[in-house]
């Protein structure tokens, strides 16, 4: 009897120690994650402000990046193409330009957009929330600008990233500060997730827009 009885208060605490593991297990996970913003599904054309260029000094962007001609970029979260193009015209009929993004009314527009403009060095690609489906080994530079906040699974996207970027290819995002789901994500959020998928923060700068919210971040892949 007393073999019995002490079989069943082990039992009974091992019974009670699984769901504490379990909880602990759900809580790390839930510590892990943050907060993301709905990715934008509305009017396109919003993103062709006048004055965009000047206010986040976006050849200068390019100029850090070593946009130039003949390069390979990708803009990821391409929205409307505000930057496609312009990368588009830097790097010349010799260079590519992938416009990246989740909406396929996004992709539809850049690929219309790109033939009205004459881009022949444009390619729109409809992508996954957790893979931009770059094809490997074809990029020199990448920009997520103003889109980091709505990437529900970044460490994953930026995982998957890696297996596209050249040697010396380097990671640009442009994101403003904030809590995640307000359109803004703090940038010791993004340098943190960036080194967990495997890249190394190069320089960080505060010049776009000039209002101190905006930051701009540059990575390369890890060693």
């Amino acid at each position: 009897m007393r073999i019995i009885r002490a079989l069943a208060v082990a039992l009974g605490l091992l019974a009670g120690a699984a769901p504490r593991v379990c909880g602990q297990e759900q809580a790390a996970e839930a510590q892990h994650q943050r907060k993301t913003s709905e990715p934008y599904s509305g009017d396109l054309s919003i993103f062709e402000t006048p004055g965009r260029d000047e206010r986040l000094q976006i050849n200068r962007v390019m100029d850090i990046l070593n946009i130039r001609s003949g390069k390979s970029v990708a803009d990821i979260g391409a929205g409307s193409g505000w930057f496609t193009v312009r990368a588009a015209k830097r790097v010349g009929a010799a260079g590519a330009v992938y416009a990246v993004d989740i909406n396929p009314e996004a992709v539809r527009y850049i690929s219309e957009r790109a033939g009205k403009e004459k881009l022949a060095n444009v390619k729109a690609i409809l992508s996954k929330p957790d893979d931009p489906l770059l094809p490997r080994d074809s990029v020199d530079a990448v920009l997520l600008l103003k889109t980091y906040h709505e990437v529900a699974h970044p460490v994953e996207l930026l995982r998957n990233l890696r297996a596209s970027l050249r040697a010396g290819a380097k990671v640009g995002i442009i994101d403003r500060n904030g809590n995640g789901e307000d359109h803004g994500i703090g940038s010791d959020m993004v340098i943190r997730e960036a080194k967990e998928a495997g890249y190394r923060l190069m320089e960080k700068y505060d010049f776009v827009k000039g209002d101190k919210m905006d930051y701009f971040l540059v990575f390369t892949a890890g060693e």
